[in-house]
């Protein structure tokens, strides 16, 4: 069993490595879970969607967007619960071998379906492969899950991410037949 979480700063590199990861992988294993991908226009940032591994994608957040607030940002919990929370759940009860979750945030972590779904994911009792990336800063969730037992914290790096992928692959790769998988 892994349970990876990376973390580091804003544009290190931790998304990179997450999907350079599972690019790694192939298809001999089966993946489930998100990414968030920044939105930009003219160069500024005005928000973020949330993306399946198989590229279903919404919207997460928006610059000035109804919505609780994070930041300048207004987050869209409806959506980010039915695209990127629903494939969690699938892949949870599908007994994906790889769960994916890009990011753990204070944004994603206002949603409760989110919440529910971490704690069914990181439950020492259960067997999960998770490769996943989390807010580097404080927050009461976050810092649960960090403290899980089980969970392994990468800072990314300059020095380490062109390394991270190959290096994760080959870890989680045994890990997810250890697991049961393909």
């Amino acid at each position: 069993m892994a349970r990876i979480l990376l973390t580091g700063r804003p544009g290190c590199g931790k998304t990179t490595a997450v999907r350079e990861t599972v690019e790694r992988l192939g298809p001999a294993i089966e993946v489930a879970g998100f990414y968030t991908e920044e939105l930009r226009r003219a160069g500024r940032r005005i928000g973020f969607d949330v993306v399946t591994v198989d590229g279903r994608r919404g919207p997460l957040a928006r610059a000035g967007a109804p919505g609780p607030p994070v930041g300048r940002y207004g987050v869209d919990l409806e959506s980010f619960d039915r695209v990127g929370v629903a494939e969690l759940e699938a892949g949870l009860s599908a007994g994906a071998d790889l769960l994916v979750v890009d990011e753990i945030g204070k944004m994603e972590l206002l949603s409760d379906r989110f919440v529910s779904a971490l704690e069914r994911l990181f439950d020492p009792a259960e067997d999960h492969v998770v490769l996943g990336t989390i807010l580097r800063g404080r927050h009461p969730k976050a810092d649960w899950l960090r403290s899980q037992s089980g969970v392994e914290i990468i800072e990314v790096t300059e020095a380490n991410r062109d390394a991270l992928p190959r290096r994760l692959a080959e870890r989680i790769g045994p890990a997810t037949s250890d697991a049961g998988g393909s």
